[in-house]
């Protein structure tokens, strides 16, 4: 029996995707304030969809979220979504609630690497997108080679013939103006509206189906308790209806609906019951997860899991135990940090998290170095104390072939500085894809790297080009291992005994490698002070003193000029470390230390190994 398929004219769900920093935050911010989705009293706050303190931080979207607002009543349900590849899973969850999407284009960087990563996800569900090249209004913008890149990216992912068919809208997202013809400008977003509401498909409803909804996001309120959010494929749910949970594995439990809510601008409107089209947050059961179907529960229709990528990089969490453990705040307990890795897994679906035979320590699988950064970054802020192993790149077996993760890195950079990009990409066994000068007289590199050659390359091209590159990256695929992976070129200088460091201790140390620290800094034996001129470790002793009987010179500590010691960040700290060392995070420092203190634990470790 053929399934009658139906259309809600009054209802549009849209994603919006792009590269990190290309302005959609921005867009959604104008979109919100021309349809006056905010109340006149209301304060309205920059990038208010950004609401993670790191997201205002760092500029970048982390969390998929939503909004909706009214045209022309139309209602159009927003979802921003994160702009990079280590967010994947949450991009792949979120393109499975709507029905198009608006791409997001620079109109001076054009695509990018991670452009290309959201646009196949959505191009792959079968979505029909909108492009808007955003920040037309930048001084010599190359637009229509823009438009150019675009289209040839859409046939070189394998787009359809109605999908290669999309509309282009010019846009300046600061100036909350939108055109379609750039001879024809705007004063508001109105033409972005109306090619939303003409271009877009309304929800497409399964007329003969009973209810089921696909659970593709998850947040917890303290009186409502854990709520699924998805997209109501068929039917219609309502409030204290009797509903069937189906879970991972197939086993089926009986539920009851206590709560549902719309989304109403950034707010969630209560409601006695949805229809089918509509982005529900259903409250009332307990353990719901994603990827879970709800579902009639006198006749139930189970939806296949989304499909997630795997996780490319593994670190090891572990309790502190370094001397200073317990100085920022409380200490951290093997049971208080799996339950906050438990409890992580539930909402970020692309984390692995695995005990170990230590009771101390964790295994954390994500899809990237940033994705697992902004996980420890969030802990910290929480009052967790922890020690981070050096991230490891997970391999996999295909067909009887090992094979290793492999990205693509961007590099944009001044001409002058291109013998560095090639040396270094070179060294770390980089394969050159392409290259062509941007409309700015910049160069912009395109290399296939893998992913193990990769850790500490942002930083150290920052430094040899004066902080004037532009480095991004992501997954590719899953090559054969045809090479080890590179060895460390630099050593560490180690402290050997615990104290507080001096100026004239660090003025003799400063020539051997470059500082971490500074003056009147308290440290402890085995700690890591800054990095080592040759590619061995030193053995240094931070808080020596001037002997007090050396009354000729006792004023010379006035000519000590000491280099500014490197600002530790974590990502810095996660690129620098090696095998035999460990970051140490805490709420208010990050060090990086020896997993053995001593010099004779480190010994009698290295002569086992050998």
């Amino acid at each position: 029996m053929s399934t009658t398929v139906t259309k809600t004219q009054q209802i549009r769900n849209i994603a919006i995707i792009a590269h990190v920093d290309h302005g959609k935050t921005t867009l959604v911010d104008a979109m919100l304030q021309q349809t006056h989705t905010f109340n006149e009293r209301q304060e309205i706050v920059e990038r208010v969809m950004d609401s993670m303190d790191l997201e205002r931080e760092r500029g970048i979207t982390i969390k998929a979220k939503n909004a909706s607002i009214q045209y022309q009543g139309v209602k159009i349900n927003i979802v921003d979504t994160p702009g990079h590849a280590d967010f994947g899973g949450e991009v792949e969850r979120t393109l499975r609630m709507v029905d198009g999407v608006l791409l997001l284009v620079d109109a001076k960087e054009g695509p990018m690497p991670q452009t290309k990563f959201v646009l196949r996800k959505a191009l792959t569900l079968g979505h029909r997108a909108i492009v808007v090249i955003n920040k037309v209004d930048l001084l010599n913008a190359p637009i229509s080679e823009v438009a150019e890149q675009t289209f040839h990216l859409f046939y070189e992912l394998g787009a359809t013939d109605e999908q290669l068919d999309f509309p282009i809208v010019y846009t300046s997202a600061v100036a909350g103006t939108a055109t379609l013809d750039m001879s024809k400008p705007s004063t508001d977003l109105t033409p972005l509206f109306e090619t939303i509401l003409k271009r877009i498909p309304e929800p497409e409803i399964l007329a003969e189906e009973p209810m089921h909804m696909l659970v593709l996001a998850l947040d917890y309120n303290p009186y409502k308790g854990k709520i699924g959010i998805g997209k109501l494929e068929a039917g219609a749910i309502r409030r204290g209806q009797k509903v069937l949970q189906i879970k991972a594995d197939g086993s089926e439990h009986l539920q009851t609906v206590t709560d549902l809510l719309v989304f109403k601008g950034l707010q969630r409107q209560p409601v006695e019951e949805v229809h089918a089209g509509e982005i529900v947050a259903v409250a009332g059961i307990e353990d719901i997860s994603i990827g879970e179907t709800i579902t009639d529960a006198e006749n139930p229709k189970r939806m296949l899991p989304v499909d997630i990528d795997e996780p490319t990089m593994q670190m090891t969490f572990g309790v502190n135990t370094s001397p200073f453990s317990g100085r920022d705040g409380q200490p951290t307990t093997s049971r208080m940090l799996r339950e906050r890795l438990l409890k992580e897994c539930e909402t970020n679906v692309s984390l692995r998290v695995e005990e170990t035979s230590s009771a101390d320590q964790f295994l954390v699988a994500g899809r990237g170095e940033l994705h697992l950064a902004i996980l420890i970054e969030t802990m910290r802020r929480e009052g967790f104390e922890m020690q981070i192993s050096q991230p490891v790149v997970l391999l996999k077996d295909i067909n009887g072939v090992q094979m290793e993760p492999v990205e693509i890195v961007s590099i944009e950079v001044p001409s002058q500085f291109s013998g560095v990009i090639m040396e270094e990409l070179g060294r770390r066994r980089g394969v050159w894809q392409g290259m062509h000068e941007t409309a700015h007289g910049a160069l912009h590199y395109t290399f296939l790297v893998a992913t193990r050659n990769l850790f500490g390359l942002k930083n150290l091209l920052l430094s040899r080009t004066n902080g004037t590159i532009i480095v991004h990256h992501r997954f590719e695929s899953y090559e054969p291992v045809t090479s080890k992976p590179m060895e460390r070129t630099h050593g560490s200088l180690v402290s050997m005994m615990a104290g507080m460091t001096t100026a004239y201790a660090l003025n003799n140390i400063q020539e051997r490698g470059a500082l971490f620290v500074g003056p009147g800094i308290q440290v402890y034996e085995g700690m890591v002070l800054g990095q080592s001129s040759r590619n061995n470790d030193l053995e240094v002793n931070p808080a020596k003193g001037k002997k007090l009987s050396n009354m000729r010179a006792a004023g010379s500590d006035e000519l000590i000029v000491l280099a500014q010691p490197m600002q530790m960040t974590l990502e810095i700290a996660l690129e620098y470390i090696g095998p035999d060392e460990l970051v140490e995070v805490t709420p208010k420092n990050i060090r990086i230390r020896k997993h053995y203190l001593t010099k004779n634990e480190r010994e009698r470790m290295a002569k086992r190994q050998s």
